[in-house]
């Protein structure tokens, strides 16, 4: 019995419109696996929608055809339930499908689709916003709320916007509670992170896997403008670790409480209250990632254990 499979397209993710899209998934979708039908947002929170009664109709695989934003309105959606996310990234970022090695040429993505390499992932729930990848509390929030109203979409006018706004930037004051240990300072990020990176190459924390049950706290603190470069080059890099403005702390369960009530989940930005409680529901997703992270996270293949 074939598979159904909905492709939720977002026209506009990463500056780029999607015209040719419709026409690579009947190219390079198996159909002897999936019959499909293709949804197109047409406003914020629309893919959402859509995500929610493909999952009530019994639709087996929902695919996020878009950037970070996509892949959180879809993912979020579909967390508790039977039915499996696919991504296929268009984005700016595109950071939870590089950390599921999804290929991020379409064609590769769409192949990759018709592997079936399923994993249950964990999610992360902040108060009542859940999540999927990475959420902050410092210069990464409030980057995100100023480019959600930026005149330049894309890759670079991400960059653009970080260099108008990183050196008149103050870090918050806030107070992180963990189990054993209660952390004050003004920080220039404050990230919780369940997968490793923000998008782009950007590594905020290495050692993060999305089916561990649990999170990693990544603090950085202010340092001085002439060691930019290389703080940024760590994280690139994959070398945080060794630097001594940067903590990573692996949580279950934390509270934050913030000076300036500002967030972002993957990538969007959120107005929150001030007093936050963050917290790993494992095995919460089913994602088909990309056979590269099967063997990343010392997984057997087995597609026969395909759950609908």
């Amino acid at each position: 019995m074939k598979k159904r499979i909905r492709f939720i397209i977002n026209p506009i993710s990463g500056g780029i419109k999607k015209a040719k899209v419709p026409q690579m998934i009947e190219e390079h979708l198996n159909h002897d696996l999936f019959d499909y039908d293709i949804a197109i947002t047409q406003y914020k929170q629309h893919a959402k929608s859509i995500a929610l009664e493909s999952a009530q109709e019994g639709i087996d695989i929902v695919c996020a055809v878009g950037g970070d934003g996509s892949v959180h309105e879809v993912g979020t959606a579909l967390a508790g339930t039977k039915c499996h996310l696919a991504i296929i990234p268009t984005g700016s970022g595109n950071g939870l499908a590089r950390h599921l090695k999804i290929p991020l040429k379409t064609p590769q993505a769409i192949q990759n689709i018709n592997q079936l390499n399923s994993i249950r992932m964990d999610t992360g729930l902040a108060n009542d916003k859940p999540f999927l990848g990475v959420g902050g509390y410092g210069f990464d929030a409030f980057i995100a709320k100023r480019f959600d109203e930026y005149h330049i979409r894309g890759f670079w006018g991400y960059t653009q916007l970080v260099y108008e706004e990183y050196f008149s930037y103050k870090p918050p004051k806030m107070k992180i509670i963990l189990p054993n240990e209660t952390i004050k300072g003004n920080f220039l990020l404050c990230s919780i992170a369940n997968s490793s990176e923000f998008g782009n190459g950007f590594c905020i924390s290495p050692k993060s896997n999305v089916i561990d049950g649990q999170m990693e706290l990544v603090l950085l603190s202010k340092f001085s403008w002439w060691r930019t470069m290389g703080v940024i080059g760590r994280f690139f890099f994959k070398k945080i670790e060794g630097s001594r403005y940067i903590r990573i702390i692996p949580f279950q369960k934390a509270r934050i409480i913030l000076d300036v009530p500002l967030a972002h989940y993957d990538g969007e930005p959120f107005e929150v209250r001030k007093e936050i409680n963050i917290e790993i529901i494992p095995n919460n997703l089913s994602v088909l990632c990309g056979k590269g992270y099967l063997e990343f996270a010392n997984l057997k293949l087995k597609t026969e254990d395909y759950v609908y």
